[in-house]
């Protein structure tokens, strides 16, 4: 019990993204109570930097599994990632029945600028760690010259696996290149074949179903979600440009501001970023005619979706993760991945500023956005709050 109360503590005071969420982790379950040592949390934050999704959701699932094995670790997953979840797919519902309202209008006004600041933030402060060599730098304008000039879903996973074996091949000593294989002695084939199974077979359901009929866009959403969870690499950052590209411009499932509007509201939220997926599930399928019921519908479909694949990966991976993260060729790629991560950002920085009207103020609000979150310890939590106040008041 001492466990899950830390896990609602953390859950309920886990602003700022995944670097906050790495400190308050250390402080909920290494400083306060001993749940494991800061080295052990440490490599489970590594290791989730190696695989796709949601960084923070895969180290604190990691912990549970550690303290309490599968049991535990599913029953912290669903307590960290529901409050957000339906919190985001309430203000889906709510924005769907405001949004021709003049006064919610307005209070976007300052809500979209506001969230193009914290993109170019996170853009910045992931250049400034990431792109530290002329590989970086050409891997990551490489992704983000195809992602503007493509704007296909299917760049993003084709750019991450060719930075990753770009930078693996160049980085990678050659003396250490033998990847140890009685490592993967402890994988069990079976459950491979289950995790790219289900991806298949949503992608043939959602295919074979007739696009009118109201069971195909559930389907096909989810497939979308745990498509897009199996190649996100570098947490909720590069979440915004692929489900931008995807949900906005290429299939049109809502509009620029809606998305923008939601992506503002969740950075004022505790929790997991990736909870922004059920605001994009469930406004998604209210766009397509579905009442509440569906929406909600929607909303677990995002969550569930986007997080399955890193939920399924830690949990397959933990086990021998000592012998995994001595693999050079494995370390070396995540530069690769890294700088692809970065380019994607920038790109979505150019396509979310698209849409938007830009006037003296919005540039005005979008750099003060910016260089607020530089320069000082502010969060983004209070800067939007502050713009909602702001489109509310004037």
């Amino acid at each position: 019990m001492l466990f899950i109360r830390n896990v609602v503590l953390f859950t309920f005071t886990a602003f700022g993204g995944a670097q906050a969420h790495l400190a308050l982790l250390l402080k909920y379950f290494v400083k306060s109570v001993p749940f494991v040592t800061e080295e052990e949390l440490l490599e489970l934050n590594a290791l989730a930097q190696v695989l796709p999704g949601p960084a923070s959701t895969q180290t604190l699932v990691g912990v549970a599994y550690k303290v309490g094995g599968l049991k535990l670790s599913i029953i912290t997953f669903l307590i960290w990632i529901l409050p957000s979840a339906a919190i985001m797919t309430f203000a889906a519902i709510s924005f769907a029945k405001l949004d021709q309202q003049a006064k919610f209008t307005e209070i976007l006004e300052f809500i979209q600028p506001i969230a193009l600041g914290i993109v170019a933030y996170g853009a910045y402060n992931l250049a400034k760690r990431v792109l530290v060599s002329q590989l970086t730098v050409f891997l990551a304008i490489s992704a983000a010259i195809v992602t503007l000039v493509l704007r296909n879903a299917y760049v993003f996973p084709m750019a991450i696996l060719l930075g990753g074996m770009v930078s693996s091949a160049i980085g990678t000593p050659a003396e250490e290149s033998t990847i140890r294989l009685n490592l993967f002695s402890n994988i069990n084939p079976k459950k491979l074949t289950y995790f790219f199974g289900v991806l298949l077979f949503l992608a043939l359901l959602g295919a074979i179903i007739n696009r009118t009929s109201p069971f195909s866009l559930p389907i096909r959403l989810f497939e979308n979600f745990y498509r897009n969870g199996i190649v996100i690499f570098g947490g909720g950052q590069v979440l915004v440009p692929l489900m931008f590209t995807e949900f906005v411009q290429m299939k049109q499932y809502l509009s620029a501001s809606g998305f923008l509007s939601g992506f503002a509201l969740q950075q004022a939220l505790p929790g997991p970023t990736f909870s922004f997926t059920s605001y994009l599930g469930a406004l998604s399928m209210r766009n397509f005619g579905f009442g509440p019921t569906g929406q909600v519908l929607g909303g677990l479909v995002g969550v569930l979706g986007i997080n399955l694949p890193g939920l399924i990966l830690v949990l397959f991976i933990v086990p021998f993760w000592e012998d995994l993260k001595k693999i050079t060729r494995i370390k070396h790629s995540l530069t690769g991945i890294n700088a692809v991560s970065v380019g994607f950002i920038i790109a979505a920085f150019v396509l979310l500023l698209m849409p938007v009207a830009l006037n003296g103020l919005a540039i005005a609000i979008m750099v003060a956005t910016f260089l607020i979150l530089n320069y000082t310890k502010i969060s983004p939590p209070f800067i939007v709050l502050a713009g909602i106040l702001l489109g509310y008041f004037l």
